[in-house]
């Protein structure tokens, strides 16, 4: 029979797997995950977080596969002569692979080319994004610049249905494996170790939670998934980032669900939407590849950003003084984790109230998110900074004291995350400052000892921040 190397990268799982599945209807496999060297990594794979999350997604499915009695290879170094000695190493005929858009996970050399100059054939399939990359066009075959028409469109293409686990069959052969721990990808530093207590990484873990979604909380998705108290979300962006739950999967177990109640109609289009904007980022990534690094709006190459290290290092500790931007900060320390309403909030803050470049945002969630991912992170922030193809308008700027009296009215997600404030009545909770001394002493509120205060003046950093976007308003 056939012997098969399945590479595996973001998709550290058995079933809608269209390689493995591939690979297993066509002889004996090899499922081998190979971790690039330092110098062929890219620049932006240093994520602590995702590095945990990494790290017992492959112990996850090391385990998956042990039930069928088939070992899985971990490699470390380049990508190019990894695969080239396991091919030697176990005379394969084949090397099947998903699509990635990763930068993380390109070799220097076309691996095809390479592949095809050894006489191996190569199989490539769509596996981790809803639709086949570059398949959604407009009627110039250009690629969307705009999401709506982007989601007008898609929204009526058809998700190929996903496939289930394979009758699995391994290459017999002894051939030298690295241990996961050998990775290195918990040494960076120690702060992740709380991430054990909040998260189960994982395809089973995934499938667990993504029903524990549909069955309680669905249904509440469109009504409470800006209000970060409410647990109205899916929380599934981390198994997603490493493809421990198919996408194509979850699309139809959603559309499954299909009632005649609008609430619940409504929530499951909602969350389809944020799907599918998953797939338009990835649209732009490989389009744009800049992305990740440069604004896609030119103008903005001469924006007057003011590089305030020491206002950077408040924000990331949550100590700016307004409560729900701190809220937001702590709970991505604590948990890896941010709220999605809230992460608009906070970066908002950071480009627009501090006028820190949005790169330097970009680069600390990207070091601190466990569900982080290349495309949706830096997409999210250029529409956030205004200088995305599509973006939201740079003088749209998100007052953080009306945000949280409208999205956590009560104060719970504030006294949550910054409990030296929860004492403080409703009225205060977003705007200690402005609270009478009286109030502040009973609640035990010392301003500037135990909660700053703010950091900069609402008023003043809006000023501030549209004086900055009209010095390059109109610029090419």
């Amino acid at each position: 029979m056939k012997k098969i190397i399945v590479w595996f990268r973001r998709d550290l799982r058995l079933h809608d797997h269209e390689a493995l599945f591939n690979a297993a209807e066509q002889g004996l496999i090899l499922p081998v995950f190979i971790w690039p060297n330092n110098s062929e990594r890219h620049e932006h794979t240093k994520s602590t977080a995702s590095n945990w999350w990494l790290h017992h997604s492959l112990l996850s499915l090391k385990q998956e596969l042990a039930k069928y009695d088939i070992p899985l290879i971990i490699r470390k170094g380049s990508i190019e002569s990894e695969l080239k000695k396991l091919i030697h190493e176990v005379k394969a005929d084949a090397v099947f692979y998903n699509e990635c858009a990763d930068p993380m996970f390109q070799p220097k050399a076309n691996i095809n080319e390479l592949l095809l100059s050894l006489n191996v054939e190569v199989a490539t399939f769509n596996d981790n994004l809803l639709y086949p990359s570059g398949h959604i066009l407009n009627k110039q075959h250009q690629p969307y610049k705009i999401f709506t028409s982007y989601w007008k469109r898609a929204i009526h293409e058809i998700v190929a249905l996903p496939l289930p686990v394979p009758k699995l069959k391994p290459i017999k052969c002894n051939i030298n494996s690295v241990m996961i721990k050998e990775l290195h990808l918990l040494t960076f530093t120690n702060w992740h170790h709380k991430f054990n207590d909040i998260w189960e990484p994982g395809e089973q873990n995934a499938i667990k939670r993504w029903h524990y979604f549909l069955e309680n909380i669905l249904e509440e998705y469109n009504h409470g998934r800006d209000y970060p108290s409410a647990s109205a979300t899916a929380r599934i962006s981390p198994y997603l980032a490493w493809g421990n739950i198919s996408i194509k999967a979850i699309w139809h177990s959603l559309y499954n669900n299909i009632g005649n109640e609008n609430r619940l109609n409504s929530s499951m289009d909602e969350f389809a939407r944020q799907l599918i904007w998953r797939d338009f980022a990835y649209d732009q990534l490989i389009h744009f590849p800049d992305l990740i690094k440069k604004p896609l709006r030119r103008n903005f190459d001469s924006f007057p950003w003011i590089d305030d290290e020491d206002a950077f290092q408040l924000w990331t500790r949550g100590k700016t003084g307004y409560p729900l931007v701190d809220a937001g900060m702590r709970e991505l320390w604590n948990t890896g984790y941010i709220h999605n309403r809230v992460r608009m909030i906070v970066a908002s803050f950071l480009v627009k109230h501090l006028l820190i470049p949005w790169t330097k945002g970009s680069n600390w969630l990207e070091n601190t998110l466990v569900d982080y991912d290349v495309a949706n992170n830096a997409l999210g922030w250029q529409w956030t900074t205004g200088c995305g193809i599509d973006a939201a308008p740079y003088f749209r700027i998100f007052n953080p004291i009306a945000q949280g009296q409208r999205f956590d009215p009560d104060g719970s997600y504030v006294r949550k995350w910054v409990p030296e404030l929860k004492n403080l009545p409703n009225k205060y909770i977003h705007c200690p400052w402005k609270a009478p001394n009286q109030i502040l002493a009973n609640a035990a509120v010392e301003l500037g000892k135990n909660y700053p205060f703010p950091i900069v003046d609402h008023n003043a950093a809006r000023k501030r921040a549209l004086d900055a976007y009209n010095q390059i308003k109109g610029k090419a």
